[in-house]
């Protein structure tokens, strides 16, 4: 049985619940990710719910975070001495593989102090140095960060459009700004060029196939006149 997330230590919570795992698509980063998918996922719906805390997203791989660090890991040249923000990190995946690929600085964010903890975590795991914030920072326009990366952010449709429009927005400041998604309904239809895909391992407890076609985007500057 599940002990409530509220009563605990955020870090022994995820210890209790999660196993250290390699990731499938990229073997070089192992994670904390849930053993049991769906008995975890209830039990945040059902008692953690109390703590206003929401899903466990950072207790997967999911697909577009597994896309975005194969291909950061293989094209380090996008982040090598840059500033990195892997923003709705989840897991930290991509702000790992980012860090591992030479960047200078990583930030991973997160509204969710479990997910923070989890970041933290996986990042020691892993070697790395990344700072993980806990903060909503959709909207921020005066951060030095040099690079982007948004995995998985688009699978629920007015937080989408928001986070979409101001991604666009940083593009338009001269910030490089990469997506990875599976092909969610929410992806935005334009104004970007594909980089890869990847045929990427899945559970159906948690998609509705065994593998999807993950594809890595980096969002292009508006068209002038």
């Amino acid at each position: 049985m599940f002990e409530q997330a509220a009563r605990i230590n955020p870090e022994d919570f995820i210890r209790q619940n999660t196993a250290l795992t390699e990731t499938p698509l990229v073997p070089e980063v192992s994670l904390y990710v849930a053993s049991e998918f769906l008995p975890l996922w209830q039990m945040t719906e059902e008692e953690m719910a109390q703590a206003g805390l929401p899903p466990p997203f950072w207790a997967f791989a999911w697909a577009g975070g597994q896309a975005m660090a194969r291909f950061l890991l293989d094209h380090p040249g996008y982040v090598t001495g840059r500033k990195v923000l892997d923003f709705g990190a989840g897991s930290g995946l991509a702000g790992i593989a980012a860090a591992k690929a030479g960047a200078t600085h990583v930030t991973a964010s997160e509204i969710d102090p479990i997910a923070v903890a989890s970041i933290k975590l996986n990042a020691c795991e892993n070697d790395v140095m990344i700072e993980a914030v806990e903060s909503d920072l959709v909207g921020v326009m005066d951060a030095d960060w040099d690079v982007v990366l948004a995995a998985d952010v688009c699978y629920e449709g007015p937080a989408a459009a928001r986070i979409v429009d101001w991604l666009g927005r940083l593009v338009a400041a001269g910030v490089t700004v990469l997506m990875g998604d599976p092909g969610r309904t929410y992806f935005p239809k334009s104004g970007h060029e594909k980089l890869i895909s990847y045929a990427v391992k899945t559970t159906r407890e948690l998609e509705d196939t065994d593998l999807r076609n993950t594809s890595v985007w980096r969002l292009l500057p508006p068209k002038q006149g």
